[in-house]
Parts: C-alpha cells; sequence; structure tokens
C-alpha cells in the first residue's frame, strides 16, 4: 500500500462524548434518550451506540481527561503508526508524544487541532457488530 494510502483520514469510525461519569451517562443515553449499547469497551471506560443510519457514537470516560477538551471524533486510518509519524512531521501536536494506545478492539491516538481541540485517529481491530 502507497503511504499517501496508509496515512489518508478514509472515514469517521466514532464521535464520541468525554464523560466524567458512566454510569450517570449511559443511564441518560439509554433511559432518557433510548440508545442500545451495540459494544462496550472490556476494560468499562467506554460504550458505543450504532444508530440506524450505520454511524456510531460512542461514551468514553478517561480517567487522566484533564489533558482532553471538547468532545472527539475518531478519524479511520487503515495504519495508525504510519499515520502519526506522517502527522507529527506535518507539526500535527499529539498527546503523550505521539503514543499510541492498544485496546482489545483499537488502536487509538489522541491529537490536537489548530483551536485546541483533540481529536483520534483511530484503526479498528475489527468491524463493530450489526
Amino acid at each position: 500500500m502507497p503511504a499517501s494510502q496508509q496515512t489518508a483520514i478514509s472515514g469517521i469510525d466514532c464521535a464520541l462524548y468525554y464523560v466524567k461519569d458512566m454510569q450517570r451517562a449511559l443511564k441518560f443515553w439509554t433511559e432518557t434518550m433510548g440508545l442500545k449499547p451495540t459494544l462496550t469497551y472490556p476494560t468499562g471506560t467506554g460504550t458505543e451506540f450504532t444508530l440506524a443510519d450505520g454511524t456510531t457514537f460512542g461514551l468514553l470516560q478517561i480517567p487522566d481527561v484533564t489533558w482532553l477538551r471538547g468532545n472527539g471524533l475518531m478519524f479511520s486510518v487503515p495504519d495508525i503508526k504510519a499515520a502519526v509519524e506522517h502527522y507529527q512531521r506535518r507539526g500535527v501536536k499529539f498527546a503523550r508524544g505521539g503514543q499510541v494506545m492498544e485496546s482489545p478492539i483499537c488502536h487509538t491516538a489522541f491529537a490536537q487541532d489548530s483551536e485546541g481541540n483533540y481529536f483520534a485517529l483511530h484503526q479498528r481491530k475489527a468491524q463493530n457488530p450489526s
């Protein structure tokens, strides 16, 4: 795969809300708004809801949330390590020096745009369950 295809953003995997209290947020989104979780992270720090149009909305609780501002988008990339290196060379600032975090379902690196908003480069290990 050519380098440009390895680093190009190909879509949005998930739109996220960062939450302080996962149980409170889950209660709101399930009981009040009527959404049904389609994926719960094994760590208990996140839940995703796949909507009728196929898009995914998620809740994410990160213990050290002080460095995150606003809500986030997870931009899909086919090769996260190559993408982080590519965008770092282009001047994009990454949290934790561009460290790629791994979970049982994905690889994620948090970056900052020119306005101070955080977003994630994201590589799924497998497709979302339908």
